[in-house]
C-alpha cells in the first residue's frame, strides 16, 4: 500500500469530519475510524479509481452506523440528548432571539442533507462524485442539496425549529397572524 495518497487526504477527511460531528475530538476518532478502515479494506480499492470519493464513501458509513449505533442507545435509555436538558446546564444566559451560528444551524440538518451540502460545498464534490460517496442517485443529491440550502437558510434567519416558516405573502392580520380563508 503506498502511503502518499492517503496522506494526502487526510486535510479533507478532518474538514469533513469536523463539520459532519459539530465536535472536534469526535471528528479526529471519525478520520482515525476511516483511515484504519482503508489500511484494512485496501484491497477492495481499485487502483485507478478515485481515491478521496472511496475514503469518503468509508467515512459517510460510519459515520451513518455510529449516528444508528447512538439512536439504538438512546431508544434503550443508556444516552440523554442535551437539547432534552440544556435547562438543567449551568450556563450564561443569551437573548433568545439571538441568531444561531452556522455550526449549530448545519448540526440541526437532517444527516443526509447535512452530508450533501458538505460535501458539494466544503469539499467542493461534483454531483456525481457526492451520488457514488454516499450510494444515492443524482437527483437525490441535487433534491437533498436544494432541501438542505433552504433549510439552512431558515435556519440561519432564525426561523423556529419545531413549525415550518409561513410563506410571506400570505395575508395576515394586524396582530400579524396569517389570515386564514375557509375552501369548500
Amino acid at each position: 500500500m503506498h502511503r502518499q495518497p492517503i496522506v494526502e487526504h487526510i486535510p479533507s477527511l478532518r474538514r469533513y469530519a469536523r463539520a459532519l460531528t459539530g465536535d472536534a475530538w469526535a471528528a479526529d476518532d471519525l478520520v482515525q475510524d476511516t483511515l484504519e478502515r482503508a489500511c484494512g479494506k485496501w484491497r477492495l480499492w481499485v487502483a485507478g479509481s478515485n481515491l478521496r470519493a472511496w475514503l469518503f464513501t468509508l467515512m459517510h458509513n460510519l459515520f451513518a452506523n455510529q449516528v444508528r449505533r447512538s439512536a439504538s442507545l438512546a431508544r434503550a435509555g443508556l444516552e440523554v440528548d442535551l437539547d432534552d436538558v440544556s435547562d438543567e446546564l449551568a450556563g450564561p444566559q443569551t437573548a433568545p432571539d439571538l441568531a444561531l451560528d452556522l455550526q449549530r444551524c448545519l448540526m440541526r440538518l437532517p444527516e443526509d442533507q447535512r452530508a450533501v451540502l458538505l460535501l458539494v460545498t466544503l469539499e467542493d464534490m461534483s454531483y456525481a462524485a457526492v451520488a457514488a460517496v454516499l450510494q444515492v442517485p443524482i437527483g437525490t443529491v441535487m433534491s437533498r442539496l436544494s432541501r438542505a440550502r433552504s433549510r439552512l437558510r431558515e435556519l440561519m434567519d432564525g426561523a423556529s425549529f419545531s413549525e415550518p416558516r409561513l410563506p410571506d405573502t400570505l395575508p395576515r392580520a394586524p396582530d400579524g397572524a396569517p389570515v386564514l380563508r375557509r375552501l369548500k
